[in-house]
């Protein structure tokens, strides 16, 4: 593709500049009295939201889809939100869910709503007049422990100005939305605990499906999105049979695929997870459901740390019938299409699931060959150690997130589905001095159109700059996820063609300054760990987040 002139690209430059300037300027500036509130009729009564100042977007922030989770609602399936009377005002968002203060040094901290456990609603920008749009749920990230649909980055009015309608979701985190405990599954009729922040986003899916026509939505044309744990969501949405005809495509952002506890029984190495449950409640003194809903959760939250809980996904029977990858692999997902990838530098910003990197390559293939013993070979034929530190973080990178996106994209493909894989390896300047290159999440900004001094990120966020190449990368980006929304196919105009994933050809967009299409995303190490999980399901053992530099 030719380059545009020089005077073409600074007049290009100009108006995708004064385009998202507008649209940045428009998270924060007041409704004027100019504005004709947008109202809505839904399930539980009328709403009236704001549009977008600058922006021919309305947004209606803060509706309920459940009732507060609260009381003797705490660790049960969420309830449908009552009707209310009058008119609802949907200006603000609502709280986000209970979970840990951020780091104040953290990249992905700041900006969202106070917490609270009430707090099940969504939110909804819609372009003004629409009828019969697309729409894209968002489910946010945060490793099930923290984030919220409020976050600035996630304002939707930048992607509904691509002609879709974006929903973003609260679900509950932590404790609250991922513990099981034999005595909340022997109150359920279908004697299941844990999932219930899973159960949430199926809630939000089924509120989605009744009333967004009431804002121009198609409730057939529902894709579901995440990034991180909220690309989990979607994998797992994928594989829930409850979920089954709520949406009509997925898209997995630097998701995750490991296995996972069962609910009632020792699976894979693993104890079930209501043993787990009864544990931290024993810890609190707890021995009953009522004493459980009366426990002191900041007590609870402390024997969850001491412990190592981590919330996670349950293999119950019902809501996720097996473990992903055998779902996957026996064809019983939703059959959509998907498209999936991950980032080069996902580790960068993820210390904490890197072990220490030996400091010599030869300390290196030390610790491999005794780590992995008759299967250091194969590990270091993918992962040599020249440069110790670069190669650990490849390497958990490669297990974690690569093996999930591609398998997933792989296994769409198998099911007769479109599939699109990407690798995000663009980076600024500023992740660079930081060591932070193409790091964990770092296409968001571009999705969402938050490039340039005033896009909504938080303080520590390396803020992309506004240049050309950015504008217009953001620009390919919206359009790109924007027409998967609309007709199941990403097309950028002006942009490379994304090739269809094909397992022959394994076609992919490889997203730098400019998206390139490519085939064969580093195939040696996809293979390298879909040998070994698949290794590990024959052997009845678990693959948990270590099939990369720990995985022995």
């Amino acid at each position: 593709m030719r380059k545009a002139r020089r005077g073409q690209g600074h007049r290009w430059l100009a108006a995708a500049c004064l385009g998202l300037a507008l649209m940045s300027c428009a998270k924060t500036a007041p409704v004027g009295p100019a504005d004709t509130p947008p109202r809505a009729h839904v399930s539980g009564g009328d709403l009236q939201g704001a549009m977008v100042p600058g922006t021919k977007v309305a947004a209606f922030k803060g509706i309920p889809y459940a009732e507060p989770p609260v009381g003797d609602l705490r660790w049960r399936p969420p309830v449908p939100a009552r009707a209310w009377t009058g008119v609802r005002d949907a200006r603000d968002f609502g709280h986000a869910c209970l979970q840990p203060p951020p780091s104040s040094t953290g990249i992905y901290s700041g900006g969202m709503a106070p917490v609270s456990e009430d707090c099940l609603t969504l939110n909804v920008w819609t372009p003004a007049g629409a009828e019969h749009l697309p729409v894209m749920v968002w489910i946010h990230g945060g490793a099930l422990v923290g984030g919220s649909s409020s976050e600035p980055l996630y304002d939707g009015a930048n992607l509904a100005r691509r002609g879709i309608i974006v929903v973003s979701i609260n679900y509950r985190l932590g404790l609250l939305g991922f513990l099981a405990h034999p005595a909340l599954s022997a109150e359920s009729p279908q004697h299941l605990s844990g999932n219930y922040g899973l159960l949430d986003q199926i809630a939000a899916l089924r509120w989605v499906r009744d009333n967004i026509a009431a804002f121009g939505g198609d409730p057939g044309r529902v894709t579901i999105a995440g990034e991180s744990a909220g690309g989990l969501s979607v994998i797992a949405l994928l594989a829930s049979p409850p979920a089954r005809g709520l949406f009509a495509g997925a898209i997995s952002q630097s998701g995750y695929m490991p296995s996972y506890r069962a609910l009632h029984e020792e699976t894979l190495g693993l104890p079930s997870a209501e043993a787990a449950g009864a544990a931290l409640a024993t810890a609190v003194g707890a021995t009953d459901a009522a004493a459980l809903r009366k426990a002191d959760l900041v007590a609870l939250f402390k024997a969850g740390m001491a412990q190592g809980w981590q919330p996670e996904p349950v293999i119950d029977g019902v809501t996720l019938t097996r473990q992903f990858a055998d779902t996957f692999a026996r064809g019983e997902q939703a059959k959509v299409p998907v498209l999936a990838g991950f980032n080069e530098g996902e580790i960068r910003s993820l210390p904490f699931l890197m072990p220490k990197a030996p400091d010599t390559p030869a300390a290196y293939d030390a610790d491999v060959r005794r780590r992995f013993g008759p299967q250091a070979p194969a590990y270091l034929a993918v992962y040599p150690g020249a440069d110790p530190r670069a190669d650990v973080m490849a390497s958990i990178r490669d297990g974690l997130y690569g093996w999930a996106a591609q398998y997933l994209a792989r296994q769409q493909a198998a099911a007769g589905q479109p599939a699109y894989l990407y690798y995000f390896r663009h980076s600024t300047p500023a992740e660079r001095a930081r060591d932070l290159a193409a790091f964990h999440a770092s296409e968001l900004p571009y999705i969402f159109g938050q490039v340039g001094p005033s896009g909504a990120l938080g303080p520590n966020w390396p803020r992309p700059p506004l240049t050309e190449t950015e504008a217009r990368l953001s620009d390919a980006m919206m359009n790109y996820w924007a027409s998967f929304v609309r007709d199941g196919a990403p097309t950028a105009p002006g942009e490379a063609a994304w090739p269809r994933y094909m397992a022959a050809q394994a076609g992919y967009l490889d997203i730098d300054d400019r998206p390139a299409a490519r085939r064969g995303l580093q195939p040696a190490a996809f293979t390298y760990a879909d040998t070994l999980v698949a290794t590990r399901r024959q052997q009845g053992r678990g693959w948990r987040l270590d099939i990369g530099f720990s995985a022995f």
